[in-house]
């Protein structure tokens, strides 16, 4: 709603007008300008004068977004250090061999990419040359993000250092045999090279957020010096329309990481074409950073532009260089002088006297090639800037052309993103641009040679000279083995003896478990633990006033629940990571700390505690990089199951998750019914993953919030537990040669299967033995490596088959998930199998109605035994029938 003069409401209106004659005076003088020089000049003083508060303190908005012009003007570059002419050389270097990779490897069909690294190489080898620190100095140095298109430019350079050879470039993308490249960064299949896996586009921008956040954790609890470490993250313009780029921008900007900097590669392409066709993308990143509080520098033009700006004197180019959307700016790249004269210039006729005055080479130069990002000067300015500003993250919007250098039939297509070779002329055309001494007798057999120019040249001389200066190679990724001590032995004891008469839900058993882990004089400091917000729900709040939860300022309030035991408490030394609803974030920081061991020699032990519905289902992306980046830890899913979550209904039932998580070839994955199974498996975990043989592995646990009384550890049971299955109550026949047969239940179902069992006898004269699957996933995983080793001509038994041996009768499965959970394993046994499960979608209702809905209530378990065993032909058919009425089923 409008005021009577048209005026629309402002928060200003509030305010009161100290002085309303002087308010006036201003925006006459305003108005008089906007009339006298024009709306454009108006707008000019306006952003100078807010320019001007904000230097001096004033506390006024800051402007989301800027003239289209490089934030550095060429008058405040600093000097780059070192040679620029070796640099430029090096660069050109490793363009000519990235293309060749890719191109060789294109007779093969393996593919590749080439226009990524062409348009980003500068902003690479800027970083490699003066900025990123590597992990042979002091501290942990750097953490680089590479973008993974970017990848062949990556080990052209490996190849230039000596690190690679061409063996390995021409096992681009061929790995089967054991001595090849991966297609992108994947420290699992490269791991003394690569440390952070980022072609899942998105995951890498938020991981790095998380990273710089970890590392600040690490110093903020004094476990290591993480105040040199920086992290560089290195993204494309078209990456950052995927969420998960843009979910973390306000926590880097809140908890000030000034250890981080984002350098996001604005060639204005995605994979198939214009990031922002009819719009601007740098612009709009500005707008998006700027609003959630980074700093912001813009690296958009060349030191050719500059000539332009000058003969500027009316802002007529400002203004066409802002209304110009992005598509057109590719054609312009693409298209002769003769049209950019015509549609760019002619628009206004301040532009056309302009253009009157250059030279079409001048023209052709500025609207084909020149571009921040393809001049080290200009990127050493923006990365100078990024680590010289405090108090906020950094974002680098550096504009580039996509396929620079590999010439007009690459450079800036809408297809570039998908062409995987040049031809021979092509190559001959790069190679006389970058000015490389390849002769043309170097192409005789119909295939592009690599180049070197000589382990002893002045180029490579350089090159390792600058990353000696700088701490060794980059990227690198280094472990040391520092293996843990075991914990005492304590708090597991705790839970082997049970809980008595005490009823303790398995959920509250593995927090206890932790939490006197945490107390350990060996290890305790070294635990994560990471809640995406729910931490009462799991019963953790005793661990907010002893452990803390972190905040890199501490705790600025009173908490209003400070009087009470368990009251809130965040602190700078604050071990619990609570970080609000986001799994993708907490995620993230799982991922941080389960390589800590790598990126910061540091092995920490993190537990992230979630409802089960919203982990693999939700973030099953990130658990694959988390597979990828080689990570340890405990994943835990709560409140797990499709009918333990009473009344929460169909988006809170997990009945798949195990499913989802059988899929990750690094996921252990285990469905404890018992309070000591927890206690034998988190042993095991932490001897698998921080023993002195440690394996690059992490732990899937499900836990339930049904209390149930949890008995004591049976002797001898700790083997079955671990790798999957153990009688845990043999059936008592209530009369010689009764029919019998063999229950299998994982997690909160072997209850209904004890309860089942008790019927069977008392009602049907059935002796039922009942089973502890403790993993489903292992007895698959142990049962596929016997066929393997049988395919080798050995001899062994799946561990399943041999527990089973001999056990008499049918053997029927049942659990708190789907069927397929259990099914894993079904070919392996010998025995009739039948499984049972909560397939479908999960309700709203008590335990006991989902469960009889689902058919795996007790009496629903009775009734399938019975028809196994009339199948079989030991009980009358009649019996079915008769348990179903009994039941009321």
């Amino acid at each position: 709603m409008t005021d009577p003069v048209g005026k629309l409401p402002s928060e200003l209106d509030q305010l009161p007008d100290r002085d309303a004659e002087e308010t006036a005076e201003w925006a006459a003088s305003l108005d008089a300008v906007a009339r006298h020089a024009g709306p454009h000049r108006a707008a000019y003083l306006m952003r100078r004068t807010l320019q001007h508060a904000e230097a001096a303190g004033v506390p006024v908005p800051t402007l989301l977004e800027t003239d289209y012009v490089n934030t550095i003007p060429t008058s405040a570059e600093p000097a780059p250090e070192g040679d620029e002419e070796l640099e430029a050389r090096i660069t050109a270097w490793n363009r000519w061999n990235a293309a060749a990779m890719v191109t060789r490897g294109s007779r093969l069909g393996v593919g590749g990419h080439i226009a990524t690294f062409a348009s980003a190489a500068w902003l690479y080898e800027t970083g490699f040359n003066h900025f990123f620190r590597g992990k042979e100095g002091e501290g942990s140095g750097d953490q680089l993000y590479i973008q993974g298109h970017a990848s062949p430019g990556i080990y052209a350079r490996a190849f230039l250092d000596g690190r690679l050879s061409e063996a390995h470039l021409d096992n681009f993308r061929q790995e089967a045999g054991g001595n090849g490249l991966p297609s992108y960064p994947h420290p699992r299949r490269l791991p003394w090279l690569w440390e952070f896996p980022t072609v899942s586009m998105g995951l890498g921008p938020l991981s790095a957020i998380y990273q710089a956040r970890f590392n600040r954790y690490l110093h903020g609890r004094g476990i290591k010096d993480t105040s040199q470490s920086h992290v560089w993250a290195f993204l494309g313009d078209g990456e950052m329309d995927e969420p998960e780029s843009t979910a973390a921008l306000a926590l880097a900007a809140r908890e000030r990481l000034d250890n981080l900097t984002f350098v996001v590669n604005c060639n204005l392409q995605r994979l198939d074409g214009p990031v922002r066709a009819n719009f601007k993308i740098v612009q709009e990143l500005e707008a998006q950073f700027r609003g959630a509080g980074w700093n912001v520098v813009k690296s958009l033009w060349g030191s050719a532009w500059d000539e332009l700006f000058r003969l500027d004197v009316t802002g007529a180019l400002l203004r066409r260089l802002r209304e110009v959307p992005d598509a057109q700016f590719q054609t312009y790249a693409t298209r002769d002088v003769a049209y950019i004269r015509a549609h760019f210039f002619g628009a206004e006729p301040a532009l056309a006297e302009m253009a009157r005055l250059l030279p079409d080479a001048k023209i052709a130069e500025c609207f084909t090639t020149s571009r921040g990002g393809h001049e080290s000067r200009k990127v050493y300015a923006a990365y100078r800037a990024a680590l010289a500003h405090r108090g906020a993250p950094t974002v680098i919007l550096a504009q580039t052309v996509k396929g620079h250098t590999l010439g007009t039939g690459f450079a800036s297509k809408n297809a570039n993103h998908q062409m995987k070779k040049l031809s021979i002329d092509e190559f001959k055309g790069m190679r006389d641009l970058l000015g490389l001494p390849i002769p043309d007798s170097a192409f005789a057999d119909g295939t592009v040679p690599y180049g070197h120019p000589g382990a002893d040249s002045p180029e490579v001389r350089y090159l390792h000279e600058r990353r000696a200066a700088l701490g060794g190679p980059a990227p690198a990724r280094r472990v040391h083995a520092v293996a843990l001590p075991a914990p005492d032995e304590k708090p597991f004891a705790l839970l082997e003896k049970g809980s008595g008469q005490q009823e303790m839900a398995t959920t509250m058993a593995f927090v206890r478990l932790v939490k006197d882990l945490m107390r350990d004089k060996g290890t305790g400091r070294r635990w994560v633990p990471i809640v995406p917000d729910e931490a009462r729900t799991f019963g953790m709040e005793s661990l907010f006033p002893s452990a803390g939860i972190y905040s890199p300022v501490g705790q600025t309030y009173d908490p209003v629940d400070r009087d009470q035991l368990m009251y809130y408490k965040e602190a700078a030394d604050g071990q619990i990571l609570n970080e609000g609803i986001t799994e993708a974030g907490s995620m993230a920081d799982f991922i941080a700390a389960s390589t800590s061991y790598a990126t910061h020699g540091e092995p920490m032990i993190p537990f992230y505690i979630f409802y089960s519905m919203f982990g693999w289902q939700r973030t099953g992306d990130q658990m694959w990089q988390l597979a990828d980046q080689l990570g340890k830890g405990f994943i835990v899913g709560a409140t797990a199951g499709r009918t333990t979550l009473t009344g929460e209904g169909l988006q809170h039932a997990d009945g798949h998750s195990h499913l989802i998580a059988s899929t990750n070839p690094a996921s252990l994955n285990y469905d404890p019914a018992f309070a000591y199974e927890i206690a034998v498996i988190v042993k095991d975990g932490l001897r698998r993953m921080y023993g002195p043989e440690a394996e690059d592995v992490f732990y899937y646990l499900t836990v339930y919030n049904e209390p149930k009384r949890q008995p004591a550890m049976p002797e001898g049971v700790e083997e079955g537990i671990v790798r999957g299955l153990y009688r845990f109550r043999e059936g008592v026949a209530p009369y010689q040669d009764s029919p019998r047969l063999q229950l299998l239940a994982s997690g909160t179902a072997i209850h209904w299967a004890l309860e089942a069992q008790e019927l069977l006898a008392a009602d049907w004269g059935v002796t039922a033995d009942v089973w502890s699957a403790t993993s489903w996933g292992e007895l698959r995983r142990d049962a596929l490596e016997a066929d393997e080793a049988l395919l080798r001509g050995e001899e062994r038994t799946p561990y399943v088959r041999q527990v089973l041996d001999g056990a008499p009768g049918p053997v029927l499965a049942v659990s708190d998930w789907m069927r397929q959970v259990p099914d894993q394993i079904s070919q392996w046994v010998e025995q009739d199998w039948t499984s049972l499960g909560t397939d479908g979608f999960g309700l709203s209702d008590t335990r006991q109605a989902a469960r009889r809905h689902f058919g795996v209530d007790a009496q629903s378990i009775t009734a399938a035994a019975l028809a196994q065993l009339a199948r079989r032909g030991e009980l009358p058919a009649s019996a079915v029938k008769e348990a179903r009425e009994r039941y009321g089923l």
